[in-house]
Protein backbone atom coordinates (compact mmCIF):
# COMPACT_ATOMS: atom_id res chain seq x y z
CA UNK A 1 0.00 0.00 0.00
CA UNK A 2 1.62 3.21 -1.11
CA UNK A 3 1.99 6.05 1.24
CA UNK A 4 -0.73 8.37 -0.20
CA UNK A 5 -3.61 5.07 0.13
CA UNK A 6 -2.69 5.46 3.72
CA UNK A 7 -2.85 8.73 4.37
CA UNK A 8 -6.34 7.89 2.38
CA UNK A 9 -7.30 4.75 5.07
CA UNK A 10 -6.53 7.12 7.91
CA UNK A 11 -8.87 9.91 6.79
CA UNK A 12 -11.58 7.81 6.47
CA UNK A 13 -11.20 5.89 9.56
CA UNK A 14 -11.45 9.89 11.17
CA UNK A 15 -14.12 10.40 9.40
CA UNK A 16 -16.30 7.77 10.55
CA UNK A 17 -15.19 7.60 14.08
CA UNK A 18 -18.78 9.10 14.96
CA UNK A 19 -21.01 6.65 13.17
CA UNK A 20 -22.67 3.87 14.04
CA UNK A 21 -21.12 0.32 12.40
CA UNK A 22 -23.64 -0.42 9.59
CA UNK A 23 -23.88 3.19 8.65
CA UNK A 24 -19.84 3.29 8.88
CA UNK A 25 -19.13 0.64 6.48
CA UNK A 26 -21.64 1.95 3.96
CA UNK A 27 -20.04 5.37 4.13
CA UNK A 28 -16.35 3.87 3.78
CA UNK A 29 -17.63 1.17 0.44
CA UNK A 30 -19.09 4.38 -1.37
CA UNK A 31 -16.54 6.71 -0.40
CA UNK A 32 -13.40 4.28 -1.11
CA UNK A 33 -15.23 1.97 -4.06
CA UNK A 34 -12.31 3.04 -6.67
CA UNK A 35 -9.72 1.47 -4.40
CA UNK A 36 -10.69 -1.83 -3.05
CA UNK A 37 -7.52 -2.00 -1.15
CA UNK A 38 -8.04 1.23 0.49
CA UNK A 39 -11.86 0.16 1.71
CA UNK A 40 -11.08 -3.07 2.49
CA UNK A 41 -8.36 -2.39 5.27
CA UNK A 42 -10.71 0.18 6.73
CA UNK A 43 -13.27 -1.58 7.01
CA UNK A 44 -10.88 -3.98 9.09
CA UNK A 45 -9.99 -1.07 11.10
CA UNK A 46 -13.83 -0.38 12.08
CA UNK A 47 -14.39 -4.14 12.87
CA UNK A 48 -11.21 -3.83 15.06
CA UNK A 49 -12.41 -1.09 16.84
CA UNK A 50 -15.78 -2.49 17.25
CA UNK A 51 -14.62 -5.13 19.11
CA UNK A 52 -12.12 -3.07 21.48
CA UNK A 53 -15.34 -1.99 23.34
CA UNK A 54 -17.30 0.65 24.74
CA UNK A 55 -13.75 2.54 26.03
CA UNK A 56 -13.29 3.37 22.73
CA UNK A 57 -16.66 4.63 21.64
CA UNK A 58 -16.55 7.43 24.66
CA UNK A 59 -16.14 10.97 24.54
CA UNK A 60 -12.30 12.28 25.58
CA UNK A 61 -14.21 14.35 27.65
CA UNK A 62 -16.12 11.81 29.51
CA UNK A 63 -13.00 9.28 29.70
CA UNK A 64 -10.35 11.34 30.38
CA UNK A 65 -11.79 15.08 31.55
CA UNK A 66 -8.49 16.06 32.56
CA UNK A 67 -7.36 16.89 29.00
CA UNK A 68 -10.19 19.15 28.84
CA UNK A 69 -9.81 20.64 31.95
CA UNK A 70 -9.00 24.07 30.49
CA UNK A 71 -12.81 24.00 28.83
CA UNK A 72 -14.36 24.78 32.28
CA UNK A 73 -18.09 25.66 31.85
CA UNK A 74 -19.59 29.09 32.87
CA UNK A 75 -21.79 28.74 35.49
CA UNK A 76 -25.62 30.00 36.03
CA UNK A 77 -24.98 34.20 36.70
CA UNK A 78 -21.24 34.34 34.95
CA UNK A 79 -21.27 37.31 32.83
CA UNK A 80 -20.11 37.86 29.29
CA UNK A 81 -19.66 41.03 28.10
CA UNK A 82 -23.74 41.93 27.58
CA UNK A 83 -24.83 38.51 28.29
CA UNK A 84 -25.32 36.81 31.42
CA UNK A 85 -25.60 32.93 31.38
CA UNK A 86 -28.87 30.83 32.16
CA UNK A 87 -27.40 27.71 31.96
CA UNK A 88 -25.75 25.15 29.64
CA UNK A 89 -27.54 23.92 26.11
CA UNK A 90 -25.05 21.90 24.67
CA UNK A 91 -21.53 20.95 23.96
CA UNK A 92 -19.92 19.57 21.09
CA UNK A 93 -16.81 19.23 19.04
CA UNK A 94 -16.56 22.80 18.55
CA UNK A 95 -17.32 23.91 21.78
CA UNK A 96 -20.70 24.84 24.51
CA UNK A 97 -23.78 26.67 23.64
CA UNK A 98 -25.08 28.45 26.63
CA UNK A 99 -28.92 30.07 27.60
CA UNK A 100 -28.57 33.83 27.97
CA UNK A 101 -30.02 36.87 28.22
CA UNK A 102 -28.70 39.75 26.53
CA UNK A 103 -28.78 43.15 28.51
CA UNK A 104 -28.67 45.42 25.68
CA UNK A 105 -31.97 44.57 23.85
CA UNK A 106 -33.53 42.43 26.67
CA UNK A 107 -33.59 38.79 24.92
CA UNK A 108 -32.70 35.30 25.36
CA UNK A 109 -30.17 34.32 23.34
CA UNK A 110 -27.99 31.11 22.46
CA UNK A 111 -24.15 31.75 22.96
CA UNK A 112 -21.94 29.84 21.21
CA UNK A 113 -18.02 29.92 22.57
CA UNK A 114 -15.48 28.20 21.00
CA UNK A 115 -13.47 25.65 22.74
CA UNK A 116 -10.52 27.07 24.50
CA UNK A 117 -8.09 24.27 23.24
CA UNK A 118 -9.52 25.24 19.58
CA UNK A 119 -8.92 29.29 19.76
CA UNK A 120 -5.61 28.97 18.89
CA UNK A 121 -6.21 27.50 15.70
CA UNK A 122 -6.82 30.29 13.08
CA UNK A 123 -9.19 27.85 11.28
CA UNK A 124 -11.16 27.10 13.91
CA UNK A 125 -11.53 30.87 14.43
CA UNK A 126 -12.13 31.37 10.94
CA UNK A 127 -15.02 28.91 10.59
CA UNK A 128 -16.77 30.51 13.65
CA UNK A 129 -16.91 33.96 12.02
CA UNK A 130 -17.99 32.32 8.67
CA UNK A 131 -21.07 30.94 10.58
CA UNK A 132 -21.87 34.11 11.59
CA UNK A 133 -21.49 35.97 8.63
CA UNK A 134 -23.21 33.71 6.09
CA UNK A 135 -26.00 33.42 9.13
CA UNK A 136 -26.11 36.57 9.22
CA UNK A 137 -25.92 37.70 5.42
CA UNK A 138 -29.77 34.96 5.69
CA UNK A 139 -33.12 36.04 6.37
CA UNK A 140 -35.56 33.52 6.33
CA UNK A 141 -37.93 32.23 9.40
CA UNK A 142 -36.69 28.48 8.67
CA UNK A 143 -32.69 29.71 9.06
CA UNK A 144 -31.61 30.39 12.91
CA UNK A 145 -30.77 34.27 12.99
CA UNK A 146 -27.20 35.43 14.19
CA UNK A 147 -27.85 38.58 15.69
CA UNK A 148 -24.33 39.14 17.01
CA UNK A 149 -20.15 37.61 16.29
CA UNK A 150 -18.65 39.05 19.95
CA UNK A 151 -14.44 38.90 20.53
CA UNK A 152 -14.24 39.18 24.30
CA UNK A 153 -10.71 38.46 26.44
CA UNK A 154 -9.26 36.39 23.82
CA UNK A 155 -12.98 34.20 23.55
CA UNK A 156 -14.45 34.22 20.16
CA UNK A 157 -18.80 34.26 20.82
CA UNK A 158 -21.74 33.73 18.40
CA UNK A 159 -24.81 35.17 20.24
CA UNK A 160 -28.17 33.38 17.76
CA UNK A 161 -31.47 33.18 17.90
CA UNK A 162 -32.62 30.87 20.88
CA UNK A 163 -34.91 27.86 19.18
CA UNK A 164 -36.53 26.07 22.35
CA UNK A 165 -37.47 22.45 20.74
CA UNK A 166 -35.48 19.68 19.27
CA UNK A 167 -33.17 18.59 16.23
CA UNK A 168 -34.61 16.35 13.84
CA UNK A 169 -32.12 13.82 14.74
CA UNK A 170 -33.70 13.65 18.11
CA UNK A 171 -36.99 12.91 16.53
CA UNK A 172 -35.65 10.07 14.08
CA UNK A 173 -33.64 8.72 17.40
CA UNK A 174 -36.56 8.28 19.05
CA UNK A 175 -38.31 5.69 16.42
CA UNK A 176 -41.75 7.12 15.72
CA UNK A 177 -42.59 7.57 11.99
CA UNK A 178 -43.77 10.50 10.57
CA UNK A 179 -46.83 10.24 8.32
CA UNK A 180 -47.04 11.55 4.83
CA UNK A 181 -47.89 15.05 5.94
CA UNK A 182 -45.55 15.33 8.12
CA UNK A 183 -42.89 14.43 5.53
CA UNK A 184 -44.00 16.22 2.95
CA UNK A 185 -44.80 19.54 5.05
CA UNK A 186 -40.97 18.72 6.87
CA UNK A 187 -39.62 18.46 3.41
CA UNK A 188 -41.12 21.61 2.08
CA UNK A 189 -40.28 24.15 4.75
CA UNK A 190 -36.46 22.15 4.93
CA UNK A 191 -36.32 23.07 1.05
CA UNK A 192 -37.97 26.65 1.26
CA UNK A 193 -35.10 28.07 4.04
CA UNK A 194 -32.35 25.79 2.11
CA UNK A 195 -33.73 27.42 -1.08
CA UNK A 196 -32.75 30.89 0.14
CA UNK A 197 -29.83 30.09 1.30
CA UNK A 198 -28.65 29.29 -2.34
CA UNK A 199 -30.27 32.37 -3.91
CA UNK A 200 -28.16 34.53 -1.62
CA UNK A 201 -25.19 32.37 -2.77
CA UNK A 202 -24.73 30.16 0.27
CA UNK A 203 -23.78 26.73 0.37
CA UNK A 204 -24.45 24.99 3.80
CA UNK A 205 -21.87 21.93 3.37
CA UNK A 206 -22.87 20.44 6.71
CA UNK A 207 -26.64 19.92 6.23
CA UNK A 208 -27.87 16.67 8.42
CA UNK A 209 -30.63 15.71 11.03
CA UNK A 210 -28.87 17.30 13.77
CA UNK A 211 -28.26 20.75 12.24
CA UNK A 212 -31.88 21.17 11.88
CA UNK A 213 -33.97 22.35 14.94
CA UNK A 214 -37.84 22.32 15.07
CA UNK A 215 -39.25 24.57 17.59
CA UNK A 216 -42.36 24.12 19.90
CA UNK A 217 -44.59 25.25 17.34
CA UNK A 218 -43.31 22.78 14.80
CA UNK A 219 -41.40 25.47 12.63
CA UNK A 220 -37.98 24.19 11.02
CA UNK A 221 -34.90 26.23 11.54
CA UNK A 222 -31.55 25.14 10.16
CA UNK A 223 -28.42 25.70 12.21
CA UNK A 224 -24.77 25.93 12.03
CA UNK A 225 -23.40 27.12 8.65
CA UNK A 226 -20.26 26.94 10.03
CA UNK A 227 -19.05 25.12 6.57
CA UNK A 228 -20.85 27.21 4.66
CA UNK A 229 -19.15 29.39 1.61
CA UNK A 230 -20.37 31.88 -0.44
CA UNK A 231 -20.50 31.03 -4.30
CA UNK A 232 -19.84 34.35 -5.52
CA UNK A 233 -16.89 34.47 -7.75
CA UNK A 234 -15.31 37.71 -5.48
CA UNK A 235 -15.10 34.69 -2.22
CA UNK A 236 -14.02 31.88 -3.82
CA UNK A 237 -11.11 31.49 -1.37
CA UNK A 238 -11.17 27.80 0.04
CA UNK A 239 -12.56 27.61 3.69
CA UNK A 240 -10.46 24.64 4.04
CA UNK A 241 -7.13 23.22 3.35
CA UNK A 242 -6.88 21.51 -0.27
CA UNK A 243 -7.87 17.70 -0.05
CA UNK A 244 -9.49 17.96 3.04
CA UNK A 245 -13.39 16.36 3.64
CA UNK A 246 -15.39 19.07 5.09
CA UNK A 247 -18.92 18.18 6.34
CA UNK A 248 -20.60 14.85 8.04
CA UNK A 249 -19.63 11.86 6.96
CA UNK A 250 -22.72 10.12 5.88
CA UNK A 251 -24.36 12.88 4.04
CA UNK A 252 -21.19 14.01 1.99
CA UNK A 253 -21.79 13.85 -1.40
CA UNK A 254 -19.80 11.52 -3.95
CA UNK A 255 -18.29 14.54 -5.85
CA UNK A 256 -17.20 16.07 -2.43
CA UNK A 257 -15.74 12.37 -1.81
CA UNK A 258 -13.45 12.73 -4.95
CA UNK A 259 -12.17 15.81 -3.69
CA UNK A 260 -13.89 18.28 -5.37
CA UNK A 261 -15.51 21.51 -4.06
CA UNK A 262 -19.41 21.16 -3.53
CA UNK A 263 -21.68 23.44 -4.61
CA UNK A 264 -25.87 23.66 -4.29
CA UNK A 265 -26.14 20.45 -5.71
CA UNK A 266 -24.11 19.23 -2.45
CA UNK A 267 -26.09 20.09 -0.05
CA UNK A 268 -28.72 18.80 -2.51
CA UNK A 269 -27.47 15.15 -1.97
CA UNK A 270 -27.41 16.11 1.58
CA UNK A 271 -31.03 16.93 1.52
CA UNK A 272 -31.84 13.91 0.12
CA UNK A 273 -30.15 11.71 2.76
CA UNK A 274 -31.83 13.50 5.25
CA UNK A 275 -35.18 13.70 4.07
CA UNK A 276 -34.64 10.08 4.07
CA UNK A 277 -33.49 9.25 6.82
CA UNK A 278 -36.15 11.39 8.35
CA UNK A 279 -39.34 9.49 6.30
CA UNK A 280 -38.16 6.04 7.10
CA UNK A 281 -35.70 5.90 9.98
CA UNK A 282 -32.59 4.27 8.52
CA UNK A 283 -29.87 5.83 6.65
CA UNK A 284 -30.88 5.26 3.48
CA UNK A 285 -27.07 3.83 2.50
CA UNK A 286 -26.97 1.71 5.78
CA UNK A 287 -28.20 -1.19 3.78
CA UNK A 288 -28.05 -2.16 0.15
CA UNK A 289 -31.61 -2.39 0.51
CA UNK A 290 -33.79 0.67 -1.35
CA UNK A 291 -36.25 1.96 0.47
CA UNK A 292 -39.23 3.68 -0.86
CA UNK A 293 -39.84 7.40 1.03
CA UNK A 294 -43.34 7.93 1.42
CA UNK A 295 -45.38 10.84 -0.16
CA UNK A 296 -42.05 12.35 -1.66
CA UNK A 297 -40.16 9.28 -3.54
CA UNK A 298 -39.28 10.83 -6.83
CA UNK A 299 -37.80 14.06 -5.30
CA UNK A 300 -35.70 12.51 -3.20
CA UNK A 301 -34.44 9.88 -5.28
CA UNK A 302 -33.61 12.54 -7.88
CA UNK A 303 -31.87 14.31 -4.60
CA UNK A 304 -29.27 11.39 -4.62
CA UNK A 305 -28.04 10.38 -7.82
CA UNK A 306 -24.55 10.23 -8.08
CA UNK A 307 -24.17 12.69 -10.74
CA UNK A 308 -24.33 16.16 -9.33
CA UNK A 309 -25.53 17.35 -13.47
CA UNK A 310 -28.70 15.24 -12.61
CA UNK A 311 -29.45 16.26 -9.28
CA UNK A 312 -31.72 19.44 -8.86
CA UNK A 313 -29.95 22.27 -9.30
CA UNK A 314 -30.32 23.80 -5.76
CA UNK A 315 -32.84 23.71 -3.37
CA UNK A 316 -35.57 26.30 -5.50
CA UNK A 317 -36.09 23.51 -7.37
CA UNK A 318 -36.50 21.27 -5.07
CA UNK A 319 -39.38 23.35 -3.86
CA UNK A 320 -41.12 23.61 -7.45
CA UNK A 321 -40.76 20.01 -7.34
CA UNK A 322 -42.45 19.67 -3.82
CA UNK A 323 -45.42 21.86 -5.32
CA UNK A 324 -46.94 19.26 -7.62
CA UNK A 325 -47.02 16.71 -4.96
CA UNK A 326 -50.32 16.41 -3.14
CA UNK A 327 -51.02 16.70 0.67
CA UNK A 328 -51.63 13.37 2.03
CA UNK A 329 -54.83 14.97 4.33
CA UNK A 330 -57.46 16.13 5.03
CA UNK A 331 -58.76 14.16 2.59
CA UNK A 332 -61.42 15.11 -0.02
CA UNK A 333 -65.05 13.43 0.34
CA UNK A 334 -64.69 11.90 -2.64
CA UNK A 335 -61.32 10.44 -1.82
CA UNK A 336 -63.09 9.21 1.45
CA UNK A 337 -65.75 7.60 -0.80
CA UNK A 338 -62.77 5.53 -3.10
CA UNK A 339 -61.25 4.37 0.15
CA UNK A 340 -64.98 3.17 1.58
CA UNK A 341 -65.53 1.71 -1.76
CA UNK A 342 -62.31 -0.43 -1.95
CA UNK A 343 -62.87 -1.69 1.45
CA UNK A 344 -66.83 -2.19 0.67
CA UNK A 345 -65.42 -4.73 -1.98
CA UNK A 346 -62.83 -6.28 0.47
CA UNK A 347 -65.42 -7.37 2.86
CA UNK A 348 -67.91 -8.55 -0.23
CA UNK A 349 -65.00 -10.90 -0.94
CA UNK A 350 -64.82 -12.71 2.26
CA UNK A 351 -68.42 -12.65 2.73
CA UNK A 352 -69.07 -14.10 -1.03
CA UNK A 353 -66.63 -16.64 -0.25
CA UNK A 354 -68.02 -17.80 2.59
CA UNK A 355 -71.18 -18.24 0.97
CA UNK A 356 -69.63 -20.32 -1.63
CA UNK A 357 -67.91 -22.42 1.19
CA UNK A 358 -71.39 -22.92 2.52
CA UNK A 359 -73.18 -23.23 -0.66
CA UNK A 360 -70.56 -26.27 -1.40
CA UNK A 361 -71.07 -28.01 2.13
CA UNK A 362 -74.53 -28.08 0.92
CA UNK A 363 -73.98 -29.86 -2.11
CA UNK A 364 -70.59 -31.36 -2.77
CA UNK A 365 -69.96 -32.24 -6.12
CA UNK A 366 -67.21 -31.63 -7.87
CA UNK A 367 -68.64 -28.76 -9.55
CA UNK A 368 -69.27 -27.01 -6.65
CA UNK A 369 -65.92 -27.67 -4.77
CA UNK A 370 -64.25 -26.21 -7.94
CA UNK A 371 -66.10 -22.41 -7.78
CA UNK A 372 -64.96 -22.69 -4.36
CA UNK A 373 -61.32 -22.95 -4.77
CA UNK A 374 -61.21 -20.69 -7.90
CA UNK A 375 -63.52 -18.03 -6.16
CA UNK A 376 -61.17 -18.08 -2.73
CA UNK A 377 -58.03 -17.65 -5.44
CA UNK A 378 -59.78 -14.60 -7.35
CA UNK A 379 -61.43 -13.52 -4.19
CA UNK A 380 -57.48 -13.06 -2.54
CA UNK A 381 -55.86 -11.89 -5.66
CA UNK A 382 -59.02 -8.85 -5.86
CA UNK A 383 -58.46 -8.43 -2.22
CA UNK A 384 -54.36 -8.07 -2.30
CA UNK A 385 -54.28 -5.58 -4.88
CA UNK A 386 -57.19 -3.02 -3.38
CA UNK A 387 -55.43 -3.46 -0.30
CA UNK A 388 -52.14 -2.29 -2.01
CA UNK A 389 -54.02 0.66 -3.75
CA UNK A 390 -55.70 1.26 0.05
CA UNK A 391 -51.81 1.46 1.49
CA UNK A 392 -49.90 2.92 -1.07
CA UNK A 393 -52.98 6.06 -1.18
CA UNK A 394 -51.92 6.10 2.89
CA UNK A 395 -47.77 5.90 2.64
CA UNK A 396 -46.78 7.05 -0.70
CA UNK A 397 -49.68 8.88 -2.93
CA UNK A 398 -47.25 10.66 -5.32
CA UNK A 399 -47.13 6.66 -7.19
CA UNK A 400 -51.30 5.82 -6.55
CA UNK A 401 -51.83 6.63 -9.83
CA UNK A 402 -49.28 5.02 -11.26
CA UNK A 403 -50.02 1.65 -9.35
CA UNK A 404 -53.96 1.97 -10.15
CA UNK A 405 -52.94 1.80 -13.93
CA UNK A 406 -51.09 -0.91 -13.29
CA UNK A 407 -53.62 -3.34 -12.07
CA UNK A 408 -56.52 -1.57 -12.96
CA UNK A 409 -57.80 -4.18 -16.03
CA UNK A 410 -56.43 -7.09 -13.81
CA UNK A 411 -58.76 -5.97 -11.14
CA UNK A 412 -61.59 -5.38 -13.40
CA UNK A 413 -61.10 -8.60 -14.98
CA UNK A 414 -60.70 -10.37 -11.44
CA UNK A 415 -64.07 -8.89 -10.24
CA UNK A 416 -66.11 -10.15 -13.78
CA UNK A 417 -64.52 -14.00 -13.13
CA UNK A 418 -65.38 -13.68 -9.40
CA UNK A 419 -69.26 -12.48 -10.60
CA UNK A 420 -69.33 -15.14 -12.80
CA UNK A 421 -68.28 -17.45 -10.49
CA UNK A 422 -70.91 -16.82 -7.77
CA UNK A 423 -73.93 -16.94 -10.40
CA UNK A 424 -73.12 -20.34 -11.28
CA UNK A 425 -73.40 -20.83 -7.56
CA UNK A 426 -76.36 -19.32 -7.38
CA UNK A 427 -78.03 -21.39 -10.40
CA UNK A 428 -76.91 -24.73 -8.42
CA UNK A 429 -77.98 -23.08 -5.19
CA UNK A 430 -81.26 -21.88 -6.38
CA UNK A 431 -82.37 -25.69 -7.36
CA UNK A 432 -83.15 -26.36 -3.62
CA UNK A 433 -82.63 -23.26 -1.67
CA UNK A 434 -84.31 -20.32 -3.10
CA UNK A 435 -83.80 -17.70 -0.80
CA UNK A 436 -79.58 -18.88 -0.62
CA UNK A 437 -80.00 -18.39 -4.39
CA UNK A 438 -81.45 -15.17 -4.56
CA UNK A 439 -78.63 -13.87 -2.09
CA UNK A 440 -76.03 -15.41 -4.23
CA UNK A 441 -77.45 -14.10 -7.58
CA UNK A 442 -77.58 -10.04 -5.41
CA UNK A 443 -73.62 -10.65 -4.50
CA UNK A 444 -72.60 -11.38 -8.09
CA UNK A 445 -74.93 -8.40 -9.79
CA UNK A 446 -73.08 -6.06 -6.64
CA UNK A 447 -69.53 -7.09 -7.65
CA UNK A 448 -70.22 -6.74 -11.08
CA UNK A 449 -72.03 -3.23 -10.93
CA UNK A 450 -69.28 -1.70 -8.32
CA UNK A 451 -66.82 -2.95 -10.39
CA UNK A 452 -68.11 -1.56 -14.46
CA UNK A 453 -69.96 1.08 -12.95
CA UNK A 454 -69.38 2.16 -9.41
CA UNK A 455 -65.63 2.07 -9.26
CA UNK A 456 -65.05 4.55 -11.89
CA UNK A 457 -67.60 6.93 -10.48
CA UNK A 458 -65.85 7.19 -7.31
CA UNK A 459 -62.55 6.83 -8.82
CA UNK A 460 -63.42 9.91 -11.38
CA UNK A 461 -64.74 12.08 -8.73
CA UNK A 462 -61.31 11.27 -6.25
CA UNK A 463 -58.92 11.36 -9.08
CA UNK A 464 -60.47 13.69 -12.23
CA UNK A 465 -60.37 10.19 -13.85
CA UNK A 466 -61.46 6.94 -14.54
CA UNK A 467 -59.58 3.37 -14.10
Amino acid sequence: MTTEQWKRVSNLFEQVGDLASAEAQAFVRRAAADDPEVRDEVLSLLANHDRAGEFLAQPVAEVLPELMESDEPLAAGAVVGSYTIVRELGRGGMGRVYLATDARLGRTVALKVLAPHLLRDPRQRDRLRREARAAAALSHPGICTVYALEELNGDLYIAAEFIDGHTLGEEIRAGRRPTPDEILKTARELAEALAAAHKAGIVHRDLKPDNVMRGRDGRLKILDFGLARSQSPLELTAATRAGLLVGTPGYIAPEQLAGERGDARADVFAYGVLMSEYACGTHPFATGAARTVPAIGAVVAQCLRQSPDERFASASAIVAALEGQPDATPASKPLVWWRIHQLAIIVIYVIAAAVAWQIKDWIETPVTVAIFIAGGAVATIGGVFRGHWLFTEQMNRAYLSQERRRVARVTVLVDVLFAALLLADAVIVARVRALPGVFTVSLAVGVALAALVLEPATTRAAFGEAE
